[in-house]
């Protein structure tokens, strides 16, 4: 009776996250220099619109709300991913440096001249950069011997990222006016360059990736509760990490080729969803997906307006939002709460 009552519960917050998720994508078509009303927004989707509703809401407002969306789900499951392997509330894709390594593969493809060749050299370039970044977490917080501890995870995450930062100015400071400028918006995060090809990739890549992970939530749930404990379940964790690992680096690697290294949303999403829903990986995931997705379209849409016509960089808003919960949590942690 138990679980049928909290499938049933975990069934209906999915359903008002997707309604909650479908308002947001409206907003964002909606809002912007030009206010469009719902029902012009509807009728240019339809292609029924006059020709100038369909340019601003269709040719310019959908690719962004939909790479928005998609960078969001990405970065929101990878963070409960990163969480449920590590055992820890703290730990997430920006906080870890891996997004901060993905960004150094992307800009490395940009000044090298990479992205003329192929359209997916941005991506495996980003790909790279965060296996690269999360294996250096890692090995250094197995070197100090603490069991992945989380002070050591920390701050491991911070030096990475601060190591991979640098990286991204020392290779700046030989390109051009156009590529720095570039280059700082890969590390504020900006969807201004969304484009109907950069939705396609981005999408080619990280929606097969997120149905691969919510397919692994029953594993997931044993691997947050132990790793001794899933493997007598019969879970082979050694090889599941090592996918996970892989897996989880190649969506913020995607999604930071699409965006910019964007901080906080896998660890402010999962948190609250945790909070509201439990930690069942089999709810969890999807609705970290479409709680991500809705979050970075609202931040999207408060960044291009809210000192509008300038614009901010949406990963100012997100940090805005995250760096008071990461304190919180942080104090959380270490009360033991």
């Amino acid at each position: 009776m138990t679980r049928h009552v909290t499938v049933t519960r975990h069934a209906l917050l999915l359903a008002g996250l997707v309604l909650a998720f479908v308002a947001m994508v409206l907003v964002g078509l909606m809002v912007g220099a030009v206010r469009v009303p719902v029902a012009e927004v509807l009728a240019a989707l339809r292609g029924s619109a006059d020709a100038q509703t369909r340019t601003i809401v269709v040719g310019l407002r959908l690719p962004r709300v939909l790479l928005a969306a998609e960078v969001g789900a990405g970065l929101a499951v990878s963070g409960a991913v990163f969480q449920a392997l590590l055992r820890n509330p703290l730990a997430e894709p920006y906080v870890l440096g891996v997004s901060s390594g993905a960004a150094v593969g992307a800009v490395t493809a940009i000044v090298f001249g990479m992205t003329a060749t192929s359209m997916f050299a941005l991506p495996i370039a980003a790909f790279i950069g965060a296996i690269v970044a999360i294996t250096l977490v890692l090995a250094m917080a197995a070197a100090a011997g603490r069991g992945l501890d989380t002070h050591v995870l920390l701050l491991a995450g911070v030096v990475i990222g601060a190591f991979f930062n640098a990286l991204i100015l020392l290779l700046v400071n030989f390109a051009d006016l156009e590529t720095f400028r570039a280059a700082m918006l890969w590390i504020m995060g900006s969807f201004s360059g969304a484009s109907s090809e950069s939705v396609t990739i981005v999408a080619v890549w990280v929606i097969p990736a997120l149905v691969v992970l919510g397919l692994l939530a029953r594993p997931l749930n044993l691997m947050s509760v132990g790793e001794q404990s899933a493997f007598h379940l019969g879970v082979d964790v050694r090889q599941l990490k090592l996918f996970l690992y892989v897996g989880t680096s190649l969506v913020v690697g995607v999604c930071v080729a699409g965006s910019g290294a964007i901080g906080f949303v896998g660890l402010v999403v999962p948190h609250a969803l945790r909070l509201v829903g439990g930690s069942d990986h089999r709810w969890l995931l999807p609705a970290c997906a479409l709680t991500g997705g809705g979050f970075l379209v609202f931040a999207d849409t408060i960044a291009r307006t809210i000192v509008a016509p300038a614009e901010l960089p949406v990963g100012v808003v997100t940090a805005l939002a995250g760096v008071p919960v990461f304190l919180w949590l942080l104090i959380r942690h270490e009360e033991g709460v």
